[in-house]
């Protein structure tokens, strides 16, 4: 049996991982519905904040429920993880940073708020 130190890290690609699995279902089902309903810039930045948040609750929570002790903490840290793997991928690929900095600091704070509270509610 893996000690508990030895785990958290598994824990975390894990929660990780399903976070993303589900960004990639709230994205697709966001697409759909624009591509059905024509929506507005607006509301298409409101969806993708909504998928960033429901991601990272679930990460949070996923990452709360294994590792059982500090669950906010552990919370946090995904969508910490969450967000900052977000963001060098898209550095990465539009070969530098196209996005004001008060967006990108709202983003943060979606992402470990909602973890850290995924994490409480585990």
């Amino acid at each position: 049996m893996a000690s508990p130190l030895k785990s958290r890290p598994l824990s975390l690609v894990r929660s990780l991982l399903f976070s993303y699995i589900l960004t990639g279902i709230l994205l697709l089902i966001l697409s759909f519905l624009l591509y059905k309903m024509k929506l507005s810039r607006s509301q298409i930045h409101m969806g993708v904040y909504v998928v960033y948040v429901l991601s990272c609750l679930f990460g949070g929570f996923l990452a709360g429920k294994q590792i059982k002790n500090r669950r906010f903490l552990w919370g946090g840290l995904t969508g910490i993880l969450y967000f900052t793997l977000l963001f060098l991928i898209s550095l990465l690929l539009n070969q530098g940073i196209h996005v004001e900095v008060p967006g990108l600091l709202l983003n943060f704070v979606l992402c470990a708020g909602s973890g850290t509270i995924g994490g409480m509610l585990s």
